[in-house]
């Protein structure tokens, strides 16, 4: 059964902005315990010992353990699909400008943000189907939406030529989406090496005949 949902944030500016940034380090702990110990195995004594917080510390901050699920997910799905929004609204950048600027994007979120895709991915089935998942699936869909329309664009523009352009971006979601799975700090490729790679892969199945 879902639990309580994070309590309100306090309403003046300088206090929201510390209890927002507390509440982001508790999430982005409780991620990384998450994603190493998986979210059953987890106890709430864990995640006070992980956050130096009490058990009301923690309620004041997200409201449950449950909760705390939940805000991984909008803590690694709303900023990317913000940034993706503002890339695909470019009047600056072509469809392939846009295409690497949001695997770029993409991947250094991933980087940055490597514990919270792991536990959405393994964890997922925890909260989906919970009546708070419906905005978690709709930026999903949203975020999807705005990659199949660069590729449409690109293809509208001659400049991109997919055979089957539906294969192409599930192909592209599965390849980005398994990167957490074995990206290392300090590897042998950085995010945007392998943003340019992802990228060129995809520009090359879809590089118009002759060109």
């Amino acid at each position: 059964m879902w639990m309580a949902s994070s309590p309100p944030a306090p309403e003046r500016p300088a206090l929201r902005a510390r209890y927002e940034g507390r509440r982001q380090e508790v999430v982005a702990a409780a991620a990384k315990l998450f994603a190493e110990n998986g979210y059953a195995a987890t106890s709430i004594a864990d995640l006070t010992t992980a956050t130096g917080l009490t058990a009301g510390g923690l309620y004041h901050y997200i409201g449950s353990k449950e909760a705390l699920l939940l805000a991984i997910c909008d803590d690694l799905l709303d900023p990317l699909l913000a940034h993706a929004r503002e890339i695909a609204a470019s009047d600056e950048l072509s469809p392939k400008g846009q295409l690497r600027a949001l695997l770029r994007a993409w991947l250094s979120h991933i980087e940055s943000h490597r514990d919270h895709m792991l536990v959405f991915s393994q964890e997922r089935q925890v909260i989906e189907r919970e009546p708070q998942w419906r905005a978690v699936r709709r930026a999903r869909k949203d975020f999807e939406q705005i990659l199949d329309g660069i590729l449409r664009r690109g293809e509208e523009s001659g400049a991109m030529a997919f055979e089957d352009r539906g294969l192409t971006l599930l192909a592209l979601l599965g390849m980005v989406n398994y990167t957490p799975q074995w990206l290392r700090p300090r590897g042998r490729l950085s995010a945007e090496q392998i943003a340019d790679r992802y990228c060129d892969l995809i520009l090359r199945a879809g590089a118009p005949l002759g060109a």
